[in-house]
């Protein structure tokens, strides 16, 4: 078996470049109610969500409802899902070691209200990504617990990335994995996005552990026997409850989509009262 060590700063480093690529645009993080207009120019109907975006910055008479009362599915803060014009797979554009598999892309779908975000994403063939078969998928979807699932959608959009198979390309997938499933959550939705990576254990708080603690806190991707990979890695969830967190993935010799494990390790221990 052997080990690899993936540096932290290298880890923060994809994190950050994946953060900036994944941005909800206002216009759909938080929508505005659709504006009527009394005249405006005919706009041609979008072929793919990469031209959705420039109809999202302002409400258009897609906006409002037709004479037949058929509503379109713009961003919106009525707990409608909606298609974002956002495209995940452009934060593979320049991960060392990934890429989309030929004849796929991701797509996204938000869901909005006042107080709450989710989005799901999903690995879809090209030639099921137009605006007209992603909106198809929206009929029936109520409520939050109801995502969209678009035809000929892959089981997990993970399925839909291939690589060299290196050890930092298994590194780079497990964070990549968790910034686009954290992708359009917000509020109390908002779980990684609360995790900090760490490679030592935090000084100014007295941990409780649940385990034995670990004695290296580093990154590391470890090759199996059977040709299986395991990326283990930490972090420190900063917002209640407060823990350190170990994840682990184990990736099969074929695939890029990982079991994974994630799971505190440790919690600060509480002090006892007088």
């Amino acid at each position: 078996m052997s080990i690899q060590t993936i540096p932290l700063t290298a880890l923060k480093k994809i994190r950050q470049y994946v953060q900036h690529v994944l941005v909800v645009p206002e216009s759909e993080n938080h929508p505005k109610s659709p504006v009527s207009f009394d005249e405006v120019d005919e706009l041609p109907e979008p072929e793919s969500i990469d031209q959705l975006g420039d109809l999202f910055n302002i409400a258009s008479p897609l906006d409002v409802a037709s004479p037949l009362d058929v509503e379109m599915p713009a961003p919106n803060n009525e707990g409608r899902w909606f298609v974002s014009a956002v495209n995940p797979g452009a934060a593979l554009m320049k991960l060392p070691g990934l890429q989309l598999k030929q004849g796929l892309r991701l797509v996204s779908y938000l869901y909005r209200t006042t107080d709450l975000g989710v989005g799901v994403t999903w690995a879809v063939p090209e030639a099921m990504s137009t605006t007209v078969e992603l909106e198809n998928a929206l009929e029936g979807t109520v409520d939050d617990s109801n995502p969209p699932h678009p035809a000929g959608a892959l089981a997990n959009f993970m399925e839909a990335i291939e690589g060299d198979r290196t050890g930092q390309s298994f590194a780079i997938a497990s964070i990549l994995h968790r910034e686009i499933q954290e992708f359009g959550r917000l509020g109390e939705r908002c779980d990684w996005s609360h995790h900090r990576l760490i490679d030592a254990v935090p000084t100014r708080v007295t941990w409780q552990w649940k385990t034995q603690m670990p004695k290296d806190l580093r990154a590391k991707v470890r090759v199996l026997a059977d040709r299986d990979v395991a990326v283990e890695f930490f972090t420190l969830r900063v917002r209640a409850p407060v823990a350190i967190y170990r994840h682990v993935d184990r990736y099969q010799a074929s695939t890029y989509n990982a079991k994974s494990l994630d799971r505190p390790v440790a919690i600060p221990l509480q002090k006892k009262s007088n």
